[in-house]
């Protein structure tokens, strides 16, 4: 195996990098040298941690293999994991969805219809979630007071006050309910960037879980990740904070609650 750079080597190359014999700039370049050395190694290791998953092997034996702990894992080559398997596909791909979740990503695509859209938004996502009253995210949403009536208002209003990335237009079919029972897979939804970036969040709120799937909760706990989304501000506007979604999530998780 070839003998990574040693520190001398990489002190050699920071100033270079720097252009300049200011402890300061150097130091600058130090620090981006470090990020980006960092993001390297991540991406390696998830590699292959990704790699054992696919052959099998569980997140104990990888914990064990690495010397750490399943949580130490699970936190530090989740978001790395997600985005290779994200980097390896062209689309959205719903092979790890639940029968539950699938049907939420098929109810949101026709929420987005009704409000007028012709791509699904996190917004839609969110509404989506409603088509599973009895899933975990259903049940949590009902335990923080957030209706689907009150998260179609808001939406509608949202819609109607600016055209952003949850939709294109509003009117009086943002009152129109969404059919259900699409299925995802003969016609796959296009997305928003917002609505992308849910799905990938909810892949990586997964493999922060420990799961090998895809279910209502972690599209619920991906809504929160995008801060400018109308879905965040939605769920924010309406009290349901993210830690107390999570909080909920944990609790009916640990209580062996079928996959949802």
């Amino acid at each position: 195996m070839t003998p990574p750079p040693t520190l001398q080597e990489l002190i050699e190359t920071v100033r270079q990098d720097a252009g300049s014999d200011q402890p300061l700039d150097q130091l600058v370049a130090a620090a981006t040298a470090a990020a980006e050395l960092e993001e390297t190694t991540d991406a390696l290791l998830g590699h292959f941690v990704d790699r054992c998953r696919r052959d099998g092997r569980s997140w104990s034996e990888i914990s064990q293999a690495l010397g750490v702990t399943k949580q130490a894992v699970h936190k530090r080559f989740a978001p790395a994991l997600s985005a290779h398997i994200a980097a390896a596909t062209h689309g959205p791909t719903f092979e790890r969805f639940t029968d539950r979740a699938r049907h939420v990503v098929a109810a949101s695509q026709q929420a987005a219809s009704a409000l007028g859209a012709n791509r699904v938004g996190a917004g839609h996502l969110l509404l989506g979630l409603f088509a599973e009253p009895t899933g975990i995210a259903g049940r949590t949403l009902a335990a923080m007071d957030v209706t689907e009536d009150r998260v179609r208002a808001a939406l509608a209003s949202r819609q109607r006050a600016s055209h952003d990335d949850d939709g294109d237009a509003a009117g009086d079919a943002a009152r129109r309910r969404p059919a259900t029972g699409t299925d995802v897979a003969a016609a796959p939804p296009e997305f928003t960037d917002d609505g992308k970036l849910v799905l990938r969040a909810a892949l990586t709120e997964a493999l922060q879980f420990g799961h090998d799937y895809i279910g209502t909760e972690h599209l619920l706990l991906g809504l929160y990740r995008n801060p400018d989304s109308a879905a965040t501000w939605i769920l924010l506007e309406a009290g349901a904070m993210e830690a107390t979604a999570r909080a909920h999530i944990t609790d009916m998780l640990s209580a062996t609650q079928p996959r949802s």
